[in-house]
């Protein structure tokens, strides 16, 4: 049994009398073990309410990913037993949980799925402008990394759950958030948001500065860059631009924010070279005390975004003040 699961299904077990839980897709593995996909709501179901998503272990390798968002689930559940601010909170605001999307992927130590598709570049997204070979996205063989799949197919099982959650749970709604957590890519933590298959800037983009500019005035020692992903690589197929536009599309009149908090696994590596020998240890803390603290330290984080969307109508530009934000947005990221 993958501990990540056991440890989530506990915290289930705790919240049940709260916790709205759906298992919305089966994996099997090679053994024929069966894991399940969990997506859990709490908070006000009405779809006039705003929501934030947090999900985690789209990568199997990415284990922290995972184990971010069921520690903030778990700090959630706990706190409904006394916190009378968590409960109000919980009446103006929906929060979804989908903290391991890939159990397959998990339970094999692998990136990709039991079928050999990396998740995060199996979306019908072509990139516009040149990619990284291999990063970006390849559909020459599943035997290697970023396979996207073979063209034409549907999604994987996994993909399309996250994208039925999110259109479901988010997309529905006039504004929300999404955090995917990954690990993995240099020294320091950072919060993407797309665009991924293009340089072009997104057309929420004066909504994401306004929101860094609060995160900002509330964290002011944060560790973390924030920055369009284009900034560091572009690739195909990515899950949030592809749910992205599909909310810019069906939805025009909403907001919808994804945005990809990427864990600097290098730092951990430089802090214990030993963890190079591991596969593991390429994408994971695996000193007990370093996993604790990485798991502190984006409390905050996911706290403040779900504060956030429970507070947008009192950050969210007004239409008049939108070009000017966007401008602003335009000379710091772009």
């Amino acid at each position: 049994m993958l501990p990540e699961l056991v440890a989530l299904e506990k915290i289930l077990d705790l919240g049940a009398p709260h916790l709205q839980v759906q298992v919305v897709q089966q994996v099997s593995v090679a053994s024929g073990t069966q894991f399940p996909i969990y997506a859990i709501g709490l908070g006000n179901p009405a779809l006039d309410v705003p929501a934030v998503g947090f999900f985690g272990g789209v990568h199997g390798l990415e284990r922290i990913g995972a184990e971010v968002v069921i520690a903030y689930l778990q700090n959630v559940v706990m706190r409904l037993q006394w916190d009378t601010t968590l409960h109000q909170q919980l009446e103006r605001v929906r929060l979804v949980f989908m903290p391991i999307v890939n159990p397959g992927g998990m339970w094999s130590a692998t990136r990709a799925n039991p079928r050999g598709v990396d998740l995060m570049r199996n979306a019908p997204v072509d990139a516009v402008d040149p990619v990284p070979w291999g990063i970006g996205g390849q559909r020459v063989s599943a035997g290697l990394p970023w396979y996207r799949g073979r063209l034409g197919e549907p999604m994987e099982a996994e993909s399309q759950a996250l994208c039925d959650v999110v259109a479901q749970q988010l997309l529905a709604r006039p504004f929300s958030i999404a955090l995917d957590c990954h690990s993995g890519f240099g020294v320091k933590d950072r919060l993407w948001f797309p665009f991924a298959h293009t340089r072009r800037p997104i057309p929420h983009l004066a909504e994401l500065h306004a929101l860094q500019d609060i995160f900002l005035q509330a964290h002011s020692n944060h560790q973390y860059i924030i920055e369009p992903q284009s900034a560091q690589y572009l690739a195909h197929g990515d899950l949030w631009d592809h749910l992205y536009l599909q909310a810019c599309r069906d939805v025009p009149a909403h907001t919808f924010l994804p945005l990809t908090l990427e864990m600097g696994s290098w730092l951990w590596i430089k802090k214990n070279p030993r963890q190079l020998f591991s596969r593991n240890g390429i994408f994971n803390p695996l000193i007990n005390h370093r996993q604790q603290r990485v798991l502190r330290r984006h409390l905050s984080l996911l706290d403040f975004l779900s504060r956030a969307a429970c507070s947008h109508a009192r950050w969210v530009p007004a239409p008049d003040q939108r070009a000017q934000r966007r401008a602003d947005a335009l000379a710091a990221w772009y």
